[in-house]
């Protein structure tokens, strides 16, 4: 174990372990599970568990690249960076591509999949949160998840014929910015959320996931999720909710890729 710790894994690995462990087993037990804050819209327990979900995801794809290598490239890094934001992961892929544009069919792939990534953590934040939601949105959620992963497999093969590789050197298993940055975005949307239907009804409800979808569509799958846990809307109405949030969230993506590189939004239609 000595030899693992010292020679395997590196600072700032260990350091991620030591926060996983201390987030995990120190503050999740200490947290209350009931309803606070204002409209009693915040569960502290639940938004935890959101937050140490996705540390987990993206250790999970971190250490994917660590084991595989960097023989899958850029479509392997896609898909774990995806796990921490999807838009940030096909902004980097459209710049890298307008800077290197012969690894234009593997950015291409690493953007598609990181898509894939988006879909696998909000079945994973919905399970953690509803499970009936997560049943109402299973065909939706299905049907998306298959065909960016088909699309991405298309162009990761392509890629592994002899693109240009990534580099898979030790680094941060996860962002814990990110992953606090999600929870307070969780919260917030969740307030809103709760006042918009307080003060609007259902229409502020989908204006408010609607709006937040453009940010970050988990933030607003989950604090959808946790108005029908809680028995403030059916399942029923959580999905064009849910559904309002994930559009709007495809076309920040569009905007990022036109903005960094619009020949491959071009490729990416074809």
């Amino acid at each position: 174990m000595h030899h693992f710790v010292r020679s395997i894994l590196s600072e700032r690995e260990v350091a991620d372990g030591l926060i996983f462990a201390g987030a995990t087993l120190v503050v999740l037990p200490l947290l209350p599970d009931q309803q606070l804050g204002p409209y009693g819209a915040l569960n502290p327990r639940s938004i935890w568990i959101i937050v140490i979900l996705v540390m987990a995801i993206s250790a999970a794809g971190y250490i994917a690249v660590r084991t595989l290598g960097a023989r899958f490239g850029l479509a392997v890094a896609g898909l774990a960076s995806g796990f921490v934001s999807s838009i940030a992961t096909i902004g980097a892929m459209g710049t890298r591509a307008a800077t290197t544009p012969t690894v234009l069919g593997a950015a291409v792939a690493g953007a598609v999949l990181s898509t894939v990534a988006t879909i696998a953590q909000m079945c994973a934040v919905l399970a953690a949160t509803s499970m009936t939601v997560l049943r109402e949105l299973s065909i939706p959620l299905l049907c998306a998840g298959l065909a960016a992963a088909a699309y991405g497999a298309i162009f990761t093969i392509k890629a592994l014929r002899g693109t240009e590789r990534v580099d898979s050197q030790p680094g941060h298993a996860f962002s814990f910015s990110s992953a606090i940055i999600l929870a307070a975005s969780l919260s917030g949307i969740l307030v809103v959320s709760a006042a918009l239907r307080e003060n609007f009804g259902e229409i502020g409800v989908i204006v408010g996931a609607a709006l937040a979808g453009f940010a970050d569509t988990h933030s607003a799958a989950v604090s959808i999720a946790s108005l029908v846990a809680s028995g403030k809307m059916s399942p029923a109405d959580a999905i064009s909710r849910i559904l309002a949030a994930l559009s709007t969230n495809t076309v920040s993506k569009i905007i990022v890729v036109l903005r960094c590189h619009p020949l491959a939004l071009l490729r990416h239609a074809d």
